[in-house]
C-alpha cells in the first residue's frame, strides 16, 4: 500500500510544476488560474483572476467552472501538495496543458507578487444568495463579483423594471436607472416596479424605493434626465457601467446608446416589445455586431406603431426583460454564451422561441472597418 508521501511523489512525476515567476508568465500569456485550496484559506488572501475550486470538490465542480480543457491551466494551493495531486487529477479528466505551482500562494505573496482580499459574504448575505452559492458557475466568488458589479438601465418602465427586479434581487451591488418620465395608473398593468400608490411619483424614485426595498445590498444610482447626445458619453463612462440593458422605447435613444457603447466598447443587452411580440439580444462593443448593424436606419416616421397605439400584453415585458436580466448577470460573471451575434424573437401567442443569427456588417456606418469616425447626435425619430 502506498504512503502519502509516495502518492505525492508519483502525482509529481506525473504533473509539470513552475515557479510563481513561471506562473505569472503563463498567466501573462493567457493562462487560466485555478485555485483549490478551501474557502477558509482563500477568505485571507487570492491572486487575481483566479478561479476558486475546492480540492474537495474538483471532480465534479471544475467542468462547470473551467470548460475549455485545452487552454493553458496554472493550479495553486497553500503550499504546492494539493495543487500536485489536483493537476494530476485534471490530467484524468481531459486537461491537456496544466502545470501545478510550486511552494503555492505562500511562496507567491513571498516573493511580493500581487494578490487581493476577497470580499467576505456576511451572515445574512449567505442566507440571502444560498441558492446562487451552491452553482459552481456562480459561487462565492461569483457572488462577490455581482455584488462589485455596476449595470446602467435605460427605462424603468416595462422591460426595466422586471430586468431591475432581478438584478437586484441576484446582489448587482450598483443599478443605475435613467428615467424622466412619472408613474402613470396605465403603466402598471406591466411595469411592475411601481404601485398604485406612487401615481404621479417619479419613476427613478418609485423604481428606488422597490429595489432597495427588495435587498439593501443594493445602491440605486437614480437619473432623473433625458438621455441625450449631450449627456450619454458621461453617464455611460464615468459611471464605470460594465453593462448597459436596453429598455428604451424610441429609435432616438436606442440609435444612440448603440453608437455610445461601440464608443465606449461596452456590451448591452436590447430588448424590444409590441402586442405579443418580443426580442431580446447583445450589441455592442468593438467585437460587434452593433445595433446598426441589424437596423441600419430606423423605419420611416408612422411605420411602427407605438406600444401605446398598438397595446402591448402586459406579461411579455416581464418575460423579454428577465431574458435581458439573465444575459447581464452571464456578462458579468463570465458564464455561458451570451447572446452576441444572435437574436431571440419571441412569439407569445404561438408560445415559440427562434433564434436568428446576427453577424457583424462590415458595411456598418457605426463598427465597420471603413466606418468614419462615430458623430453621436440626436436625431428626431420616434417610434410613434
Amino acid at each position: 500500500m502506498a504512503t502519502p508521501r509516495e502518492l505525492l511523489a508519483e502525482a509529481r512525476r506525473r504533473v509539470r510544476e513552475v515557479t510563481p515567476e513561471g506562473a505569472a508568465e503563463l498567466i501573462a500569456s493567457g493562462a487560466n488560474l485555478l485555485d483549490v485550496r478551501e474557502g477558509e484559506e482563500v477568505a485571507q488572501g487570492v491572486i487575481p483572476n483566479a478561479v476558486h475550486v475546492p480540492r474537495g470538490h474538483l471532480e465534479f465542480q471544475v467542468e462547470g467552472r473551467l470548460p475549455v480543457k485545452d487552454q493553458p491551466l496554472v493550479v495553486y494551493c497553500a503550499g504546492g501538495v494539493r495543487s500536485a495531486f489536483a493537476a494530476a487529477t485534471l490530467e484524468a479528466l481531459g486537461y491537456a496543458d496544466v502545470v501545478s505551482m510550486e511552494g503555492g500562494f505562500g511562496r507567491w505573496k513571498d516573493e511580493g507578487r500581487p494578490w487581493t482580499t476577497p470580499r467576505r459574504l456576511g451572515p445574512e448575505q449567505l442566507e440571502r444568495y444560498a441558492r446562487h452559492l451552491l452553482l459552481p458557475e456562480v459561487g462565492s466568488d461569483g457572488q462577490a463579483k455581482l455584488l462589485d458589479s455596476r449595470v446602467l438601465l435605460l427605462g424603468a418602465g416595462g422591460l426595466g423594471s422586471p430586468a431591475a427586479l432581478y438584478l437586484a434581487a441576484a446582489g448587482v451591488g450598483t443599478i443605475g436607472i435613467i428615467d424622466m418620465d412619472v408613474v402613470d395608473r396605465s403603466n402598471l398593468q406591466r411595469q411592475i416596479l411601481h404601485a398604485d400608490d406612487r401615481v404621479g411619483d417619479r419613476k427613478v424614485d418609485s423604481a428606488k424605493k422597490t429595489l432597495t426595498a427588495l435587498n439593501p445590498d443594493v445602491d440605486v444610482v437614480a437619473y432623473d434626465l433625458r438621455l441625450g447626445a449631450d449627456n450619454v458619453m458621461g453617464i455611460l463612462d464615468e459611471g464605470n457601467w460594465q453593462v448597459i440593458v436596453d429598455g428604451t422605447d424610441n429609435f432616438a435613444t436606442r440609435y444612440l446608446l448603440s453608437d455610445a457603447c461601440v464608443l465606449l466598447d461596452l456590451p448591452y443587452v436590447y430588448g424590444s416589445i409590441f402586442r405579443f411580440d418580443g426580442q431580446v439580444s447583445v450589441f455592442g462593443g468593438r467585437d460587434g455586431p452593433c445595433y446598426r448593424c441589424l437596423f441600419r436606419e430606423p423605419p420611416p416616421p408612422g411605420l411602427v406603431p407605438s406600444c401605446a397605439e398598438g397595446g402591448v400584453l402586459g406579461v411579455l415585458p416581464g418575460i423579454i426583460g428577465s431574458l435581458q436580466a439573465m444575459e447581464a448577470l452571464k456578462l458579468l460573471l463570465g458564464i455561458g454564451d451570451p447572446l452576441s451575434g444572435r437574436l431571440i424573437a419571441y412569439d407569445a401567442l404561438e408560445g415559440s422561441f427562434r433564434e436568428l443569427r446576427v453577424p457583424r456588417d462590415p458595411a456598418c456606418p457605426t463598427c465597420g472597418p471603413d466606418a468614419p469616425p462615430i458623430e453621436l447626435r440626436d436625431d428626431d425619430y420616434d417610434c410613434g
